[in-house]
């Protein structure tokens, strides 16, 4: 029986890339913000109904950019329940992150408790959509605008949803977009940020391209994140498929709860109000007390029968050994308690529901 990965990244048809690439030889232009960068940006401004993007190398980069551009200083108020993208974007900019603890049941940000984190040194919130859960915009919202406080939210995991009918990418001051091979969308390896302020999108784009205005002026300081023509391409193609594979994810999603729902001692996402989904991830949390067996336990098991399955996200960022113990993981206990107990099971477009069922069958076994 074959192996089953966590995930599998989604591809057009051989062709359909290389007919895409073609004009590549004819042009020789390879990088530096060419036809196809050009194509896809346009044609991800029409699909996730935002103002403006800037494409970019990585997720990691416009994350890091963003904050940058933004010429943040101090304390950024975030989440320990993440990649570590997310925190070291803010370490890496020689800002300190504030960890608030998370919702048990969205696994975001609980935003009621992010005002006692603030003080004057803060300047901005980095929220995480996580697994695709949509943050508690609204409140998020509120409570920037009441301290003057930037909003740069991480949307890695978000892209193609909508909440209330609006793209995702459209809420904070920028949203930072990972296209990495595993995420629903991919251009292999890239990234965007959407934003709406022309002055902030100015400074984004010399980040990205050394500081240069111009081809006679430098007046920034900047890295080197331009995307490719070969991941514009990729982009290109995978963004003509990108609905049929949201649509077979949802089939994949529905499949396991089915089988998972309402099963003691498992907790599932929610399915949340006014949010289109696109079935990024597969959490489960198991409460070994009431299930009978430990996350651990059932990853082991998965693993024994060529599944694999991911502590997703374990460790705690904010217990990550590069901070030889700046922070305190018992500050976020939540955090803590789901990080010990999650696992992501298998999800990507191609997986068969009766390999879902497989998966079920042995994570169902486990139970005491």
């Amino acid at each position: 029986m074959s192996k089953i990965l966590v995930t599998r990244s989604s591809m057009p048809e051989l062709q359909e890339y290389i007919n895409e690439i073609k004009s590549i030889w004819d042009t020789h232009w390879l990088t530096n913000m060419g036809v196809k960068h050009q194509e896809l940006q346009k044609n991800l401004i029409d699909y996730m109904g935002v103002e403006q993007i800037e494409l970019l190398t990585n997720g990691h980069m416009a994350l890091e950019l963003s904050m940058q551009a933004f010429n943040l200083e101090g304390e950024v108020i975030t989440t320990p329940f993440t990649f570590a993208s997310t925190t070291h974007a803010i370490v890496r900019n020689g800002l300190k992150p504030v960890f608030c603890d998370i919702d048990p049941i969205t696994f975001t940000m609980d935003p009621s408790k992010i005002e006692k984190l603030i003080t004057d040194k803060t300047s901005a919130i980095v929220p995480v959509h996580v697994y695709g859960n949509i943050c508690n915009i609204e409140e998020i919202d509120r409570i920037a605008k009441k301290y003057g406080l930037k909003v740069i939210y991480d949307a890695a995991h978000t892209f193609g949803e909508t909440y209330k009918g609006k793209g995702i990418g459209t809420f904070g001051d920028a949203s930072c977009f990972s296209f990495h091979a595993t995420k629903v969308f991919n251009t292999i390896e890239g990234g965007c940020v959407c934003y709406h302020d022309e002055e902030f999108g100015r400074a984004l784009y010399k980040l990205k391209n050394f500081g240069i205005r111009n081809e006679e002026i430098v007046d920034g300081v900047g890295a080197n994140a331009k995307m490719n023509e070969f991941c514009a391409a990729m982009g290109l193609c995978n963004l003509r498929h990108v609905d049929e594979e949201i649509a077979k994810r949802k089939t994949v999603v529905e499949r396991y709860r089915e089988h998972l729902e309402n099963v003691e001692g498992i907790q599932l996402s929610p399915i949340q109000e006014n949010v289109e989904s696109n079935y990024a991830y597969f959490p489960v949390i198991f409460d070994e007390k009431v299930f009978g067996a430990s996350r651990n336990e059932v990853m082991d098991k998965l693993a024994e029968n060529g599944i694999g399955a991911r502590k997703y996200f374990y460790p705690l960022t904010n217990s990550f050994e590069c901070f030889h113990g700046e922070f305190d993981v018992n500050e976020t206990p939540i955090a803590r308690h789901l990080s010990l107990r999650v696992l992501t099971l298998p999800l990507y477009a191609d997986l068969s529901v009766e390999d879902v069922d497989r998966i079920c069958k042995i994570i169902l076994n486990c139970k005491g």
